[in-house]
């Protein structure tokens, strides 16, 4: 017999957010409450399964609920943000079983942080079913109908209609009452539900599950508009087809909603890391992130040979950088049956360029295209034989999809790259999770509109790369690339090789402690660096940091970031195209006299973008100070902050 409709109510550690969880015979939901706010209004949870009824009401509540208030803390082996880290949760698991039919069951857990809420499903086999196929998961996102939604524009590719991605997208603001129903965005979503009032949602330990994006399925009722859960079908399968398949058991990801009043304060937070298992990895000895050279088409006409793969060494030892990465055709043609990832092309002579490169203090990377590796298993061969050859780490490319196969497939590669002692950089990859707390040897990933779209496009605007901070930052490591020094203004860009780059020295600087990577990959030709402003920044700037600040900005204006190691803070600021002047909070830094080493946009930079002044000033820092910055369009402000 069906019981009374049950609320579980869950509330963060501060108090300011609250998660109702209604288990009610119509149907199972959530309501997120943020300081007495509606932030998401009542939402369906629940799935459709192939031959089944859906899985959504009509629940009873085996036993009683586990709650629970708790610290997730960890030392994380690779340092994005902080050098230790806590999230204090409070957090439910209720275990459901239906009150008639199959009797299956089904657990909730959900957890409640200061800056988020996390939910995630338990589904369980039914012997008289058999393997079952997940068609459809319910989670949905009821907004506020004046909300607005970044949608990143990878979605429109073949008409909307395939997943197949890089993950390469502008995200544009766009209100979410005029999403296309049959849109499928990509996230990390950031949401602007009102003036004080933001929410992101992301997704967090994604295993043995397809990726999450968001669609809009119905129109506005009662002042809101609900976000429905989209899956990436299994490869092959239409979007009404299926998503997962499971005998015995299986968990989804969590489903993460970031929210809070200033969505620069996303940018601080560990929820993601949170949600992940602790470390995986007995030695983490071998990990060691860090700066790294690049012979790749986008610096000028590179060509895979012996001297050209040495200049770029010779780049990474003059700047102290720890690494250089060989790109595309080290081991010929790529894509063809032919291709073997253990066998250098004819020209080059690996053991001689690794013994090169270890002389002069630099670690060597390699590239290779996801099919050649994954190639009657081309990597099982290949990556004990890199390990034996010295290689610290490997790219992998193009995998361009997040369904359930191509999931397991990252994870069996994550797996590989480990038992070898190689670290790993994923490109052509779909957004990151936080898996990189459990095997931090995977340092990065791509799945951004990095700095290679200067080369071809130009998409890559002052606006985006400030947009990049509040949208995909969120999700994690991102390998944008930076470095480019031939800066110019928006009026001389033009696609070309060398490649230009459509911001200021400064800004591009900047770059590098604003966008988070422990392995950062230089893209410029050693050429164009040598002798210039802010060489002596990158040959400094570290990869890992022991905090982290948010100081100012706004999605559609400019950011600024301020990172410390050691006893260094690194300040990072970038604008947008209109010229600004910024006033940055530092009272963040204890009392005290300071020297300010800075790379600022020079008196003519909105005309010449490489002006750049280099110089330091002392200050005094009391809980008020305040240091004004003034940027160019599409300028920035790079800094180092030392106490005296």
């Amino acid at each position: 017999m069906w019981a009374a409709a049950q609320t579980y109510e869950v509330v963060s550690p501060n108090g300011e957010i609250r998660l109702a969880i209604d288990n009610a015979q119509e149907g199972l939901s959530y309501t997120v409450e943020y300081k007495g706010k509606t932030a998401i209004a009542p939402s369906p949870m629940g799935f459709e399964l192939k031959g089944e009824d859906p899985m959504q009401g009509g629940f009873k509540v085996m036993g009683e609920p586990k709650a629970e208030s708790a610290v997730e803390a960890w030392t994380p082996v690779v340092r994005n943000k902080h050098e230790s880290c806590e999230v204090a949760y409070t957090g439910i698991a209720i275990p459901l079983m239906e009150t008639e039919g199959q009797h299956r069951r089904m657990d909730v857990e959900a957890r409640v942080m200061d800056d988020g809420v996390a939910l995630r499903y338990r589904l369980y086999g039914v012997p008289t079913l058999g393997n079952r196929e997940i068609t459809r998961e319910l989670t949905a996102y009821r907004v506020p109908s004046e909300a607005s939604l970044w949608i990143p524009d990878f979605y429109f590719e073949q008409d909307g209609k395939s997943y197949k991605s890089s993950q390469e997208g502008v995200f544009h603001k766009t209100p979410v009452i005029e999403i296309s129903q049959d849109a499928h965005a990509g996230i990390p979503g950031l949401i602007e539900a009102a003036p004080d009032l933001y929410l992101a949602i992301m997704e967090a330990n994604i295993d043995n599950y397809p990726g999450l994006y968001l669609g809009r399925s119905s129109e506005a009722e009662d002042g809101f508009q609900q976000l429905d859960t989209k899956l990436a079908p299994i490869w092959g399968e239409e979007e009404t087809g299926t998503k997962a398949r499971f005998s015995q058991e299986i968990t989804t990801p969590w489903r993460v909603v970031m929210v809070g009043d200033n969505p620069g304060k996303f940018i601080e937070s560990e929820i993601l890391h949170s949600l992940n298992p602790d470390c995986a990895i007995t030695d983490t000895s071998w990990i060691k992130p860090g700066m790294c050279a690049w012979d790749h088409w986008w610096s000028g006409e590179v060509k895979m040979e012996q001297d050209v793969i040495k200049e770029y060494i010779d780049l990474a030892a003059s700047e102290g950088w720890p690494y250089m990465l060989i790109d595309w055709t080290w081991y010929g043609p790529y894509c063809t049956p032919e291709a073997d990832i253990t066998q250098p092309a004819p020209q080059l002579n690996m053991p001689e360029i690794i013994s090169y490169a270890n002389n002069r203090g630099v670690d060597i990377w390699l590239w290779l295209r996801c099919e050649d590796a994954n190639h009657n298993d081309q990597y099982r061969r290949a990556f004990p034989m890199y390990h034996k050859w010295g290689v610290k780490g490997v790219k992998i490319d193009f995998m361009d999809r997040d369904d359930q196969d191509m999931v397991n497939w990252y994870r069996r590669i994550i797996q590989a790259t480990a038992d070898n002692q190689l670290m790993l950089d994923f490109h052509g990859a779909y957004k990151p999770d936080g898996i990189d707390r459990t095997y931090p040897h995977l340092l990065t990933r791509e799945g951004v509109l990095g700095a290679e779209y200067y080369k071809f496009s130009d998409r890559v605007t002052p606006e985006h790369n400030v947009m990049l901070a509040y949208t995909r930052l969120l999700a994690g490591p991102m390998d944008y690339t930076p470095g480019g020094f031939l800066n110019v203004t928006a009026q001389e860009f033009k696609q070309q090789s060398p490649t230009l780059v459509s911001n200021t020295r400064a800004a591009e600087l900047a770059k590098f402690v604003v966008y988070e990577s422990p392995f950062t990959v230089f893209c410029d030709h050693p050429q164009h660096v040598y002798g210039q402003i802010g060489e002596d920044f990158v040959s400094q700037v570290p990869t890992e940091w022991d905090d982290i600040r948010f100081i100012g900005g706004t999605p559609e204006s400019y950011v600024v970031i301020a990172k410390r190691t050691g006893d260094l803070w690194y300040v990072g600021a970038i604008n947008n195209s209109d010229q600004r002047e910024a006033l940055l909070d530092l009272s963040f830094l204890p009392q005290g006299k300071y020297q300010i080493e800075y790379w600022r946009d020079g008196k003519k930079a909105n005309k010449i973008a490489t002006d750049c002044d280099h110089s330091t000033m002392s200050l005094t820092i009391d809980k008020e100070s305040t240091h004004k910055v003034k940027m160019a369009q599409a300028g920035g402000y790079a800094a180092i902050i030392s106490p005296m």
